[in-house]
């Protein structure tokens, strides 16, 4: 009596090799290893979020008249050429020859928004970049002995996180008027007050997402074949802990942006008075409000814009970037 053989290659459901068998099931691909990778399908969703284009948009003109600013303004910033037709009781208003009138100090107040812009947009950058750098620096050194350190790496993420919740005793705002009133009036100190201020945000953001990522199965299946720590770390915890921070740096522009105009209102900025800088004109503008309010408004109206810019942008993109949002 002859057994009839099976054929070769898969077969019904629940059969060697069919579709239904287990050692098949685990070989076959899944539906995340044919999808978009995280940052491709953030975008796809960003396309999709109204708040995102939105604030794509705002941020995108922001950036465009900050660095073509010398040619979109009809004259030179600060010159105080038309100083003697403001009067006490009156500052000139929009004309032929200046379209938003003139500032507090005889200056064409269009020219002094556009470059107002670029003075916000290279403060908000740089001083974010530094605490970017700064902040991210700490939160790699706690965050990587943390996660693989041993008993010894406890040791420095406890001791580093020590200094960053000292930082965060201090409210951020004062302790950049702090550094700014220590280091004096200049662009510098503006930068660096700001920049300090923002470190402890990056530093523990950072950290804690290296920590969560530290207790991953990869990262476990990677120390048992040996791999050194500093190249886990390196090559795979941190990559896959800087989404978080990078959405953490987008919202920062908007508050450091803030922070210079409050810096400036408070007599921290710029020495020059004349200059154009946003929060500068704001202080400008205070003693003449109730002659010409639109003293205040334009430069008001600009840093609530772009903040809110920034803001939008942000807060899609940390939606785009979080899996529970992803459909």
């Amino acid at each position: 009596m002859s057994i009839p053989m099976m054929p070769a290659g898969p077969g019904g459901p629940g059969d060697p090799g069919g579709p239904g068998d287990p050692a098949t099931t685990m070989l076959e691909p899944t539906a995340t290893e044919h999808g978009t990778s995280l940052w491709r399908g953030a975008v796809q969703r960003l396309r999709r979020n109204p708040a995102a284009i939105i604030g794509a948009l705002i941020v995108l003109a922001f950036v465009v008249v900050a660095i073509i600013a010398p040619l979109l303004a009809p004259y030179q910033p600060g010159t105080g050429e038309w100083a003697g037709q403001v009067t006490p009781g009156k500052v000139p208003g929009p004309s032929d020859e200046h379209v938003l009138g003139l500032d507090s100090f005889g200056s064409d107040m269009l020219t002094q928004l556009l470059y107002g812009a670029r003075q916000s947009l290279v403060y908000g950058v740089v001083s974010t970049a530094v605490g970017l750098v700064v902040g991210a620096s700490l939160g790699l050194l706690a965050g990587g002995f943390g996660a693989v350190g041993g008993r010894f790496g406890k040791a420095v993420d406890t001791l580093v996180m020590r200094l960053v919740d000292i930082m965060l005793s201090v409210p951020s705002l004062l302790l950049a008027v702090s550094i700014a009133a220590v280091l004096g009036k200049n662009a510098y100190a503006i930068i660096i007050a700001i920049g300090v201020a923002q470190v402890p945000i990056f530093a523990r953001l950072l950290r804690g997402s290296m920590l969560a990522q530290g207790r991953s199965d990869y990262v476990l299946a990677a120390s048992a074949l040996g791999i050194r720590k500093r190249r886990i770390v390196m090559s795979h915890v941190l990559p896959n802990s800087l989404g978080p921070t990078i959405v953490q740096a987008t919202l920062n522009l908007a508050t450091a942006i803030i922070e210079v105009a409050a810096l400036s209102y408070l007599g921290l900025g710029e020495g020059n008075p004349a200059v154009a800088e946003w929060g500068r004109m704001l202080v400008a503008a205070q003693d003449r409000f109730a002659v010409d309010p639109r003293l205040a408004i334009y430069p008001g109206v600009a840093i609530a814009i772009t903040a809110l810019g920034f803001t939008l942008f942000g807060e899609a993109l940390r939606e785009a970037l979080d899996p529970r949002s992803r459909r």
